[in-house]
């Protein structure tokens, strides 16, 4: 078991917190106009993956606390939050070289203590603004996120600005740091640079335009330097019981900053979703381009697993590009007494977007319901490859709570 004295302290901590906290609710007033919000939030883990290139398959069982505090008053807030994850079981490859060679896939979620938010922030009447070590997801975390699905969250450290007029808004983000989710230990554990997330909405009631200008120029991550413009549409059209929602996307990439590979790609995406009688059926088609071959289009800020299959193959694009052709079908219901499920079931067909490769076929299958407080999700992916990487299985059974 290999975890830090940080690491036992908060978990120990948040385990004893618990059940002091179980009914909290609105912040506790501890002065004159003076609030205080306590922030918990536990979450148990076991992952497995198994890879033919492997000759053992990789298992976890890890356990991840945040614990923090909120403080304000009037328009101003102070916000500070470590995070801990420990590793109870630890036959996997957690990223981390220094643990030497381990024959298991990648499972990465490595052992980790360190401050996950430290930010100052005042909000006024349609607008505020945030400075310090923040979380910053913007629209469905796409381009930006805090890949929240690993254990170890992606923050910023940033200054964020926001407001909001009429049917318009605005955001705008200017960071210096990328804190990772490969942990305290790893020597990725950030990334430096000079990073400009510029974001605008207009909601038409019948229809949502955004449009956006993502530039990340790292001091050593050359490779994934890029400038982004693009923007994308969305709606929804009732027909009696049945309702559907339409979008559609498109931007364009080029290198930036000292990046030594010259490129131009694009990026699209269309999907089409129909919602009757607690039923989602949703039609998608994403393509991250390529220049030819040489360099495709990327997203080093986004929430990756969200997007392009649970096996985790393109986290980053391949050079020779993305075309991910799926469907997913989705189901809510409630078994009275008891709680409400949401399931879920995507099939995707993966290829290239330059040499005409067949990638791949995947199929995806989610299950959540809540138990009391306490979040359940069980997650499966199975990858069958053909011309890119390896047959790959995962399987997450995880429970969580939090306020």
């Amino acid at each position: 078991m290999r975890y830090s004295l940080g690491t036992s302290v908060l978990l120990a901590s948040a385990a004893f917190a618990t059940p002091a906290f179980a009914n909290a609710g609105d912040p506790v007033e501890i002065g004159e106009g003076v609030t205080l919000d306590p922030i918990l939030d536990v979450r148990f883990r076991i992952e497995t993956a198994d890879q033919p290139t492997f000759p053992d398959n990789a298992s976890s069982v890890t356990v991840r606390a945040r614990a923090g505090v909120q403080i304000a008053t009037g328009g101003f807030s102070i916000l500070a939050e470590a995070e801990g994850t420990a590793a109870l079981a630890d036959d996997y490859n957690d990223t981390i070289a220094s643990n030497g060679i381990e024959p298991f896939p990648v499972i990465a979620d490595p052992d980790s203590f360190d401050l996950n938010r430290l930010q100052i922030a005042y909000k006024g009447e349609g607008f505020g603004v945030t400075a310090g070590r923040q979380r910053v997801i913007l629209d469905d975390a796409r381009f930006v996120g805090n890949v929240g699905w690993r254990q170890n969250e992606q923050t910023l450290d940033a200054i964020r600005g926001q407001a909001s007029f009429g049917p318009v808004s605005l955001d705008a983000t200017y960071a210096i740091s990328q804190r990772t989710i490969f942990g305290s230990e790893s020597p990725n554990r950030s990334f430096d640079g000079d990073f400009v997330f510029l974001n605008g909405k207009v909601d038409l009631s019948a229809v949502k335009l955004t449009a956006y200008s993502y530039t990340v120029d790292y001091d050593t991550r050359l490779a994934f330097s890029s400038q982004t413009f693009g923007g994308e549409a969305a709606g929804t059209i009732p027909a009696g019981p049945l309702k559907i929602s339409l979008r559609a996307g498109f931007a364009t990439q080029s290198d930036a900053g000292q990046n030594p590979t010259s490129y131009d790609a694009e990026y699209l995406v269309g999907e089409a979703s129909a919602q009757i009688s607690g039923f989602t059926l949703r039609l998608q088609y994403e393509e991250l381009g390529s220049d030819g071959g040489v360099a495709a289009f990327q997203t080093p800020f986004a929430t990756a697993h969200k997007f392009n299959g649970f096996a985790d193959l393109f986290l980053a694009t391949p050079a020779s590009g993305l075309r991910d052709t799926n469907v997913r079908l989705g189901k809510k219901f409630t078994i009275p007494g008891l709680t409400t499920f949401n399931a879920s079931v995507t099939y995707h067909e993966f290829d290239s977007d330059f040499g005409g490769v067949d990638y791949g076929t995947e199929i995806d299958g989610v299950l959540g319901f809540k138990v009391g407080p306490v979040a359940i999700l069980a997650k499966y992916a199975n990858y069958q490859a053909d011309g890119f990487a390896v047959d790959t299985e995962r399987f997450t059974l995880q429970a969580g709570i939090s306020f």
